[in-house]
């Protein structure tokens, strides 16, 4: 195009640069000086689009850029150039053909990119202390330096200290290297695993004493709250002394399965398997009993912001939320949140603000506890309800009582229950959900020789962030919790505790 034919487009851009004064002048354009300059803005000297169009001398205040070649980073890489990287991040053995869900595991792992630890930690400070970036950033980059972490993860304690399966755990508040653990006979072991001393033990009933619910007193964390299936409710010590029976069932028909305390209103709180919830203080004394489900009560909880507010999960298939305030029988609920399936838990975040809900087949949701009315975030997961049967043929003499046989039938039900409900759990400190994984050859995504691994999700995305597996340890995880300082993990694993940590090597 020659200069005598000036196009549309360069007519456009002579019209905005002359629009605006901090853009470069006419004569600037031309090459001309500052007279040149006086006289065309003030009309004496007509401007043609010709001359803007024309080879010109860029002026010396006006530098072409550099354009520096930099090694692409890991931020920039596309997925394929990740994946060496990316293949790493599975904590695998040797010989292991581990394949991995492409629609599920891949997507976050290729997405996940997250720079090295001391990167992000130390930029992220850094921008936050200028007031450069938000609290939320922080997090998000304190978030991605512990998942780069978890590469690192292996067992390095393993204890198998009951005749019976491990059924329920709680870490000590203030003690980061201590926890409770209860089992299906009802014993309970408190264990240091920092210390070579030997754990503290106590006897249960034997079958029909599973401990379904667990926590440390937060008022004196020497002695700790129990619900089981032997009927009871109960504040006990590690002496093995009961110091408080809160409920106890007059019939062996009737058990707790699940128990949560407040420090900060003194309540205790326990759901049975008949769908009764009962709310008492921590004198012992019952402020409510009322049948708030259809049926069993798997998990009571409260959030831990405002402890007025209780979310019970059910296997009637719905997740109740109360307000304990206003609590006058089941129709007072807040709201009732429905699921396909029975539900085994509903957790609220550290920070109160999510609830974290995990069904009996093959779905984790979470809700915004802000807007509980709102579709919930949905997340595919294999966790499928699991049972080992034991056969019972009771023998019974013609003298055998009536009261007898209902125990005898009572003891056979129970061990038939499920070893432990499978239930996600958040990280303390991020927005973070870790569930065990149990494949399913029905899950939509299930590929040949999955593994039985640890999932981490991200709570938001809904994206998995990470895997942790160990082939030495490849039996189902139905439970697992992280310390509160989140730099550790305990499992149960059928009769083993496992505790994940990062390796002494790569500790800083």
């Amino acid at each position: 195009m020659g200069t005598n034919a000036p196009n549309l487009e360069a007519r456009r851009w002579v019209f905005f640069w002359g629009a605006h004064e901090s853009l470069p002048s006419h004569a600037s354009l031309r090459g001309g000086g500052p007279e040149q300059e006086a006289r065309l803005n003030a009309g004496t000297v007509p401007f043609r689009t010709e001359d803007a169009m024309a080879p010109r001398k860029r002026p010396e205040t006006q530098k072409t850029p550099e354009v520096v070649v930099r090694p692409k980073t890991r931020r920039s890489r596309s997925p394929r150039e990740l994946e060496p990287e990316a293949k790493k991040l599975c904590v695998k053995g040797p010989g292991s053909s581990r394949r991995f869900d492409s629609g599920c595991l891949w997507a976050g792992l290729a997405s996940l990119q997250v720079p090295p630890s001391y990167t992000s930690i130390v930029r992220a400070l850094h921008h936050h202390k200028l007031g450069k970036a938000a609290w939320p950033s922080l997090q998000q980059g304190l978030q991605q330096s512990f998942v780069h972490s978890l590469a690192s993860y292996r067992i390095f304690q393993k204890a198998a200290p009951f005749d019976r399966r491990a059924t329920s755990l709680a870490w000590h508040p203030t003690h980061p290297s201590t926890l409770a653990v209860g089992s299906k006979g009802g014993d309970i072991m408190l264990w240091n695993f920092g210390i070579k001393d030997k754990p503290t033990f106590i006897k249960g009933i034997g079958a029909g004493g599973s401990v379904t619910g667990l926590k440390f007193n937060p008022l004196d964390t020497n002695q700790f709250f129990t619900s089981s299936m032997e009927g009871t409710t109960r504040l006990q010590d590690f002496k093995g002394n009961t110091l408080r029976v809160f409920t106890s069932s007059d019939t062996c028909n009737i058990w707790f399965c699940s128990l949560d305390v407040s420090a900060r209103s003194r309540m205790v709180v326990t759901g049975d398997n008949v769908g009764h919830v009962i709310l008492l203080n921590m004198d012992g004394r019952e402020l409510w009993n009322l049948r708030m489900h259809k049926k069993k009560v798997t998990h009571v909880a409260l959030n831990p912001c405002c402890d007025w507010l209780l979310a019970t999960a059910s296997v009637d298939q719905t997740v109740k939320i109360w307000d304990l305030r206003q609590v006058k029988g089941k129709s007072s609920c807040l709201h009732s949140l429905l699921h396909s399936h029975p539900v085994n838990a509903a957790c609220f975040s550290p920070d109160g603000a999510q609830l974290l809900t995990t069904d009996q087949k093959s779905e984790l949701r979470v809700y915004s506890a802000s807007q509980w009315d709102c579709p919930p975030s949905l997340i595919p997961h294999p966790h499928r309800h699991f049972q080992h049967l034991t056969p019972i043929k009771p023998s019974l003499s013609p003298c055998c009582s009536a009261l007898k046989l209902q125990f005898l039938l009572t003891s056979a039900l129970l061990m038939t229950s499920p070893v432990s409900a499978p239930k996600a759990t958040w990280h303390p400190r991020y927005n973070l959900i870790v569930v065990g994984r149990y494949p399913d050859p029905n899950f939509k995504s299930c590929t040949p020789h999955e593994l039985r691994t640890i999932d981490v999700f991200d709570g938001s995305s809904g994206k998995m962030m990470y895997q942790l597996y160990d082939p030495e340890s490849s039996g189902i995880i139905s439970l697992n919790e992280f310390n509160p300082m989140g730099d550790t993990l305990a499992s149960l694993m059928g009769y083993h505790i496992l505790i994940w940590s990062q390796e002494a090597g790569m500790r800083k």
